[in-house]
């Protein structure tokens, strides 16, 4: 089978994708900062995070993500401690350390939220990850919390532009390869469909 995250996306494919898929969301102070797990761009999500932080766009946060092959700590440790290191109080970062992809970020995440703060009393939620991934996490927190509303922020650690992601190859293979997850995943229900 081809590898489709190597193709060159037509005229039409880019306008869709960035329509669709590098969509960018009003922003305002949230309950929760939901920050995704990552190997790449640590620096920049944990940048991103205290931004939000230091400018009172959340007032507690989670960070989901377990450990990856070559790894002896887990994502969510390697991101909160890091987060603590630029100034966000300790006290206010949930952590889940097992989840392996996006969709165990929220099903993990979900009963740690609940026990500290209660899913009731959160009534909104900044997703923060990946500038491919992008619409995928708050899809993927839709299908498993419709109720509360959520923002998107993402980052990443390319000089080209966003909305030039097609004109480097490895944003555009990022890019491809989580674009064409969306409707295979939506058809097996990991993702619900978002906004």
């Amino acid at each position: 089978m081809t590898d489709r995250s190597t193709r060159l996306p037509s005229e039409a494919e880019i306008a869709a994708i960035n329509a669709q898929h590098l969509i960018s969301t009003p922003l305002k102070p949230a309950d929760l900062l939901f920050v995704f797990g990552t190997r790449l761009d640590v620096r920049e999500r944990v940048d991103e995070a205290f931004r939000l932080w230091r400018n009172g766009y959340f007032r507690c946060s989670i960070v989901s993500g377990g450990i990856t092959p070559g790894s002896e700590r887990s994502e969510c440790e390697i991101i909160a401690d890091a987060m603590i290191a630029r100034g966000i109080p300790p006290g206010r970062i949930l952590r889940e350390d097992r989840a392996k992809n996006t969709g165990e970020n929220v099903i993990f995440s979900l009963p740690v939220i609940d026990a500290a703060l209660g899913l009731a009393h959160v009534r909104s939620v900044i997703c923060l990850g990946n500038t491919w991934t992008a619409r995928r996490y708050p899809m993927t927190l839709h299908r498993h919390w419709p109720e509360v509303e959520k923002m998107l922020v993402t980052v990443d650690s390319f000089a080209t532009p966003r909305a030039l992601w097609y004109t480097d190859p490895e944003f555009r293979r990022r890019m491809l390869s989580e674009w064409d997850k969306i409707e295979p995943y939506k058809a097996k229900g990991f993702i619900a469909e978002w906004p």
